[in-house]
């Protein structure tokens, strides 16, 4: 059963969706910390009622920059996590989390990546942007984590259509039912060893494949 660290700055919808799929034994895996930079946001007060340990990160709480990666390494290292998953976390992650953890951290995105992603495009900025472009579809993208913003390799994304009604609340209302969806499904996968390099590309291994 894999480890998992969840990073989360806002209500954490998908860290409750993933941690949903765990409780009814469809993900072979337990969220064993969660992170955050906001303790007022909601997905503490989820972790809090579920009885999940909750760490603080903030320049507040951790005016040292280097202490507060260094301890963030140490923690996870301590918890023998195997996955992060950034569900809504608004920070860039420490250099020495992305390397050390490489290739076994989670980000979702609210689009279709590498359009509408990096620095500045996070929720409705996304939607917005779609919208503005005219763009026929939208969705939700999975990726592992580099050291820039949306840009580590693509692992699987699903897509919705963009109405010619749509707004950004009513996109983004549909994206996110995809999100909870995509997020689950990828953490279900990388649990059961099933994601794979190939060509310097993710790929989800087929349940028949070894």
């Amino acid at each position: 059963m894999k480890k998992i660290a969840v990073f989360v700055s806002g209500g954490g919808s998908n860290f409750i969706a993933i941690h949903r799929q765990i409780i009814q034994g469809n993900i072979l895996g337990k969220i064993v910390m969660v992170f955050s930079n906001n303790p007022n946001c909601g997905a503490i007060k989820f972790a809090e009622e579920n009885s999940i340990p909750i760490f603080i990160i903030n320049a507040a709480r951790y005016p040292n920059a280097h202490t507060r990666d260094e301890f963030l390494l140490e923690t996870c290292l301590k918890a023998e996590i195997d996955l992060i998953c950034l569900a809504g976390f608004m920070k860039m992650l420490p250099q020495n989390i992305v390397k050390h953890y490489e290739y076994r951290i989670l980000n979702i995105h609210p689009g279709l990546l590498p359009e509408f992603g990096g620095k500045g495009f996070y929720g409705t900025r996304v939607h917005e942007a779609v919208i503005n472009t005219g763009k026929r579809e939208s969705g939700a993208t999975v990726h592992f984590v580099d050291e820039i913003y949306d840009h580590g390799p693509i692992i699987l994304q699903k897509k919705v259509e963009v109405m010619e009604t749509d707004t950004p609340e009513s996109l983004a209302a549909r994206v996110l039912k995809l999100e909870h969806e995509l997020f689950p499904e990828v953490v279900k996968a990388f649990c059961e060893n099933k994601i794979i390099m190939e060509n310097n590309k993710p790929k989800i291994l087929e349940y028949n494949e070894n």
